[in-house]
């Protein structure tokens, strides 16, 4: 069966379910686990946010003062700890700088918003969407590889990496909403770890024989 991306988004809600992603009771802790997630499992990341969530409860203020050494420390278990903790604390800085204030960021910086959270350590194009969607509630596609591998397994095959794909897809067509957004990301990476890390396989899938129309 042909499907369009909204298809394939709805069909994926039907079968699946709602995953209610990003699963977190804030903003804060969102952007601390989108960088803790980066080449890592998420048991690990998960580790990581535990240890920062009992020293700090994830308020920014209070990570903000906290030393290098400390950090890394809470940091270790996600791996890469010096690039991560500085990461989380530039990230705390700036979002402070801004009065925690989601909304007014966005107003301030419009379309200029990605490029701006590209400037900063350790947010790469992945962190950036993933930021994007969940903290600053944009309808944008997050082109990790679970979606690159779904994709070719629904015939788009022409996406080797995360730059060729959010290039094509970046902001999501109507009628998504940022909700949307939200909810498809989650699907996606549901579906993969489903799929595509063990049995059974795609082609055992409820996706089997579709066909993505970009």
């Amino acid at each position: 069966m042909e499907l369009s991306l909204y298809d394939l988004y709805q069909k994926m809600l039907t079968l699946m379910g709602p995953t209610h992603w990003w699963p977190a009771d804030s903003k804060q802790q969102i952007i601390i686990e989108a960088i803790l997630i980066q080449n890592t499992t998420e048991a690990n990341a998960t580790r990581a946010s535990k240890l920062i969530f009992e020293e700090t409860a994830y308020d920014f203020g209070k990570i903000a003062e906290l030393t290098t050494e400390k950090l890394e420390e809470l940091v270790r278990p996600a791996g890469f700890m010096k690039n991560k903790s500085k990461a989380i604390q530039t990230l705390a800085d700036w979002y402070l700088s801004h009065a925690q204030n989601s909304q007014a960021i966005h107003k301030k910086y419009g379309k200029d918003l990605r490029k701006s959270l590209l400037s900063l350590h350790g947010v790469g194009p992945e962190t950036a969407d993933v930021l994007l969607v969940y903290v600053f509630d944009q309808a944008h596609f997050v082109s990790d590889k679970y979606a690159r591998t779904l994709f070719s397994h629904l015939g788009q095959p022409g996406f080797a990496d995360y730059k060729s794909l959010a290039k094509e897809l970046n902001t999501l067509p109507e009628p998504f909403s940022y909700q949307d957004a939200q909810e498809f990301h989650g699907l996606i990476d549901e579906f993969g770890k489903e799929y595509f890390q063990r049995n059974p396989t795609f082609d055992q899938s409820f996706l089997a024989g579709d066909k993505l129309i970009l």
